[in-house]
């Protein structure tokens, strides 16, 4: 193995997704401070809100502790009611339509596939010898298995998109990134989720829309784009557990090609102790894992980087040791760390 997972957990530090060592309260205050601000205003003020608000609290109280994300409950609000434009509308939907709600975020899960995320991605995938194998756990739609079909501006270092219907992923380097002067080969790609979703499915479509956040117009074009690309030619996805599923998907990579295990905003969901289950699963493999995650998420790396400051973004690193960039969490700029 080649991670230490004995030390011990930071709680000094914002984390995306839910936080188990937190009060509900704490999680929506930590989102509005730390997620939402300079984001959406609507979302930033609805979790400030929710925090100081009993009866909402009460009703996510009621939830597994897992489906009270901020994410979940404003999608799942909006799955039902379109989007509400003020507080006192939301509330009421959550208050007078409790039991639908409940049955959405029961059966729904916080599923963000932002394709915009293949740009902080595409500087690692390059630096690796080719041609690529891609195995992303937590895939949901497969949007981040495309890294090959999008087009990049790196502030205007472009790089053309082979499919013109294609997004272009604007992203701002900060740092040394080593900034790709073309696209990876990718032999193979596929991906595990608990749920895939279909990007063929129109209410499957709905519900990645719904996970946008209001007032990020820049978003909603990059997705409608992604997905004309994805549909002409779907990813592989199939519904499985990214522990116990992995070996069994990543045999069916070619051997010629680099196998990459990747995943981004997907162990916050997941439990410490699966979080070291799927080091273990990744360790067994001939694979490169470039993980994706908050900065408490894989606290066992040896270096602690510290983020800029006001800031909650992701740590990309690779094979759990080595952090090297801090990224955005919806990919809008990359912020290298290593020579």
């Amino acid at each position: 193995m080649l991670w230490d997972w004995t030390a011990p957990v930071r709680r000094d530090k914002p984390m995306i997704g839910h936080d188990s060592g937190a009060t509900t309260a704490e999680n929506y205050q930590r989102f509005a401070r730390f997620e939402a601000r300079g984001r959406s205003r609507l979302y930033e003020d609805w979790a400030t809100a929710i925090a100081s608000d009993a009866e909402v609290l009460a009703f996510l109280g009621r939830l597994p502790p897992q489906k009270r994300q901020p994410n979940l409950l404003f999608a799942a609000t909006r799955w039902l009611a379109a989007t509400p434009t003020t507080y006192t509308d939301f509330r009421s939907v959550v208050l007078d339509r409790a039991r639908e709600l409940e049955v959405v975020m029961l059966a729904r899960r916080t599923q963000t596939n932002e394709p915009a995320r293949c740009a902080t991605l595409l500087p690692a995938l390059t630096a690796l010898p080719q041609p690529l194998a891609l195995l992303e756990v937590g895939a949901s739609a497969g949007l981040t298995l495309l890294p090959d079909r999008y087009g990049y501006d790196y502030a205007g270092r472009v790089i053309t998109a082979p499919d013109p219907s294609g997004p272009v992923l604007k992203c701002q380097p900060r740092g040394p990134v080593p900034v790709p002067d073309s696209l990876p080969q990718v032999l193979w790609r596929a991906g595990i989720d608990l749920n895939p979703l279909d990007v063929t499915d129109d209410e499957d479509v709905t519900w990645l829309r719904c996970l946008i956040w209001p007032g990020e117009q820049d978003r909603e074009k990059r997705l409608a784009a992604a997905i004309t690309v994805a549909r002409r030619d779907p990813p592989r996805l199939i519904r499985g557990d990214l522990v116990n599923d992995l070996s069994a998907l990543s045999a069916q990579a070619p051997s010629e090609a680099t196998l990459v295990v990747f995943h981004s905003a997907v162990l916050a969901y997941v439990s410490p102790s699966r979080r070291r289950e799927f080091a273990a699963a990744v360790g067994d493999l001939d694979a490169i894992w470039l993980s994706n995650e908050g900065t408490n998420i894989l606290a066992e790396l040896t270096e602690q980087p510290t983020p800029p400051t006001g800031t909650a973004p992701f740590v990309l690193a690779r094979n759990g040791r080595t952090p090297l960039a801090f990224t955005d969490p919806h990919g809008t700029w990359i912020q290298w760390l290593t020579p």
